[in-house]
């Protein structure tokens, strides 16, 4: 008995004189025919020369083999040697064919028969007869994946068993899952289905397994379902045959599908109460195969606004944050998975129920060509990555978090590395910040008061992370213009703080806030609370992983603050690193605020806790003996730095003083010597300067306050 497949390189550019032939022996050979053809008589096409056909022994002494029609491929298996060896052979346009790989696998077919795969409609009859019998199949996607996904015969009615080779990854992992009670039977084979970025692994009535072949590490980033659930009930309980791409043949109908997963079901799935390893692999999936990702974008903001506190085992705005922005650049390269962070989440030791794995290291295949083009490029970058890669390669900002701290750390000493560096980052911000609005220029205008202030510490940590990232791509990425790459960067950075804006816009139109909030003189209300509560936790998820926030973030935080918690909290989430004070926040609050009692010693409370350069600027907008002390201790400072002792007349000149109380006249006339040597090179830029006699007054004001006078 024996199997034909025509194969179809090309169709449009030669259709005749000369086509191809498959010829599949039971015999286990596979020959390749060159049928040339003639037209007669109008549309009519004849075989020329039919009993001395060209042919070609393309393969022998196999077991099983696999076609791949869009692809134009043959794999099969070859036991020779008392091993298993999968094999690949491409068929070209021109007429040739290649033998790509070759890849051991640790699987026995030994006592298997003889077995055909997407060759046409060959054993409906075997279906039956499946959970018997072994199940083999072989899946790729246009990233360069390979995965051959492998279950050996049914053995118990309590479990099964099935491997995926991830080729692309260098490993295999071998799951085995609970079938649940043994009165339910198992009366179907288990089922593989190709759906791109995801395998499908189902046995009808009892499990649905969704596998992540992009990102398979860790088993929390693929979906597993059990029991009586909703998603199970809605597969089909016929026979399925997986054909190239997302096709799919019911055997019992004959009809054929094509299969993608239910954007609108997955977002169903995620408003559920479920397990955070669900929530987590539907999530991803949303982000990946969602065919509007704007619109999944925008429905996931939404439930992460609904459910902030529901997830326990990662914090679903940083997952979101990372896995959207990778998604938003991902098909520009092919490489991206090994150079972008995919997830937040790096490590899971959380069982899932229902399902235990074991992941073993796997050899590799063996290209046996050295050019490479489209599919088989990718695959080859892949191999090379697990081969060559010692250390991961994913790029995180360790090195903007030290950059930055250094940064900063020098603006507060008075020293700064050069200019040209420092307006290079900001300029990086500035680009970045301008590619955000030109993405946005047709959707609604925010309501959220941010990009309203010029906020240099957000600036120099967005500008920092192009600058890191930008080099990272570059040494990693080959052959890819620099500008594309510059571009790529400018879209990531944007996303991320567009991600951001838009959980707080999202926010802010639930709770229809407005901009009045920004003012200090009134109470706050329900809404701000929870407006502030979701603004900490985005703060939260930035911070651990370093990531920048929109400029203006910390000033409308920090007054949501004010407005929301008692002092005593508020200074501890000012201590704490939580609200930052900004130089526009707190000159919006000396402004707004009277000198009652509360508001006295809210200000002070603010004032003492500002950096020195802020901190002088800030008192002179508050007309109050307590910042005329302040202004008057820093003056002090400034003029006793240097100063060295000079010999002075014994004598006071007491007509000159308004109060007869000798130390303060002493220290007066001394600042007043200090002042009238360098009197240019103090006091305060755009004010008058403050002297000697301000800071008698300041003191002996305060005086009169310590006495109660």
């Amino acid at each position: 008995m024996s199997f034909n497949q025509f194969l179809y390189p090309h169709v449009d550019s030669h259709p005749l004189p000369e086509n191809h032939l498959l010829l599949i022996s039971e015999e286990k050979y596979i020959e390749q025919f060159h049928i040339q053809v003639i037209q007669e008589g109008g549309n009519r096409v004849v075989a020329k020369n039919s009993g001395h056909l060209r042919k070609e022994r393309v393969a022998e002494d196999f077991v099983w083999a696999q076609w791949d029609m869009s692809e134009q491929r043959l794999y099969y298996i070859d036991m020779k040697k008392s091993r298993t060896l999968l094999k690949c052979i491409q068929f070209c346009g021109d007429e040739n064919f290649k033998l790509m790989f070759e890849a051991p696998l640790d699987i026995s077919l030994s006592d298997s028969g003889f077995k055909l795969v997407n060759f046409g409609c060959g054993y409906p009859q075997d279906q039956e007869k499946l959970p018997k019998y072994l199940s083999l199949c072989i899946f790729t996607n246009r990233t360069g994946s390979l995965c051959v996904c492998y279950s050996p015969k049914f053995v118990s009615w309590e479990q099964i068993t099935y491997s995926v080779f991830y080729f692309h990854k260098g490993y295999s992992k071998t799951f085995t899952a609970a079938l649940g009670s043994v009165h339910s039977p198992v009366t179907k084979g288990i089922t593989f289905l190709n759906l791109e970025y995801y395998i499908a692994v189902y046995l009808p009535g009892h499990f649905f397994h969704l596998l992540n072949i992009q990102h398979p590490d860790l088993i929390c980033h693929s979906l597993f379902l059990t029991g009586s659930n909703d998603v199970i009930s809605m597969l089909p309980h016929s026979p399925l045959q997986s054909l190239s791409g997302s096709l799919v043949l019911d055997w019992c109908s004959g009809k054929l599908y094509r299969v993608f997963l239910s954007q609108s079901c997955l977002l169903q799935f995620l408003w559920h109460p479920r397990p955070d390893w669900e929530k987590m692999a539907v999530l991803h999936c949303l982000l990946s195969c969602g065919r509007d990702p704007q619109f999944v974008e925008s429905k996931i903001i939404q439930w992460i606004s609904e459910n902030i506190s529901a997830c326990y085992s990662f914090d679903p705005i940083q997952e979101f944050i990372i896995a959207s922005s990778y998604w938003s650049i991902y098909p520009e390269t092919s490489n991206m998975d090994t150079l972008l962070p995919y997830s937040s989440v790096l490590t899971w030791n959380t069982e899932i129920p229902g399902i235990t794995l074991v992941t073993e290291e796997i050899t590799l295949p063996l290209m046996k060509v050295h050019s490479f083009k489209s599919y088989w490029e990718k695959l080859n970058a892949n191999l090379d990555y697990v081969k060559y890669s010692k250390t991961h390669l994913h790029y995180n900002n360790n090195m903007v978090r030290r950059e930055w701290h250094s940064l900063i750390s020098e603006e507060k000493t008075g020293k700064r590395r050069s200019k040209v560096y420092v307006r290079n980052i900001l300029d990086n911000a500035v680009r970045v910040i301008s590619n955000l609005e030109a993405r946005n220029l047709v959707s609604e205008p925010r309501s959220t008061p941010l990009f309203q202030e010029e906020d240099n510490h957000q600036r120099l940590l967005v500008g920092l992370m192009v600058s890191e990232l930008k080099d990272h791509l570059l040494r990693h990425l080959q052959g890819v213009e620099k500008k594309k790459i510059e571009q790529m960067v400018l879209d990531y950075c944007s996303k991320l703080l567009d991600l951001i804006c838009r959980i707080l816009e999202t926010s802010w139109r639930k709770h229809n806030l407005h901009p009045w909030v920004l003012h200090f003189n009134r109470r706050a209300s329900a809404a701000e609370f929870a407006v502030f509560h979701i603004m900490t936790r985005i703060l939260e998820a930035t911070r651990s992983l370093f990531l920048p926030l929109p400029p203006g973030f910390h000033t409308l935080h920090t007054i949501l603050g004010v407005h929301c918690l008692p002092l005593h909290n508020l200074l501890h989430y000012i201590d704490n690193g939580v609200l930052l004070l900004t130089e526009t926040a707190v000159t919006r609050l000396m402004k707004d605020l009277d000198n009652t009692e509360k508001n006295e010693k809210l200000k002070f409370s603010i004032i003492v806790r500002l950096p020195p350069l802020i901190g002088q600027k800030i008192c002179r907008l508050w007309d109050h003996p307590m910042s005329s002390n302040i202004i008057s201790r820093n003056h002090v400072k400034q003029l006793l730095q240097n100063y060295k002792k000079q010999p002075q007349s014994s004598v006071i000149d007491k007509s000159s003083f308004s109060v007869e109380f000798l130390p303060l006249n002493y220290f007066i006339e001394t600042l007043t010597d200090i002042e009238s040597s360098n009197r240019a090179l103090y006091g305060f830029e755009g004010h008058d300067n403050v002297d000697a006699k301000f800071v008698e007054e300041a003191a002996l004001k305060h005086t009169t306050m310590l006495l109660g006078l």
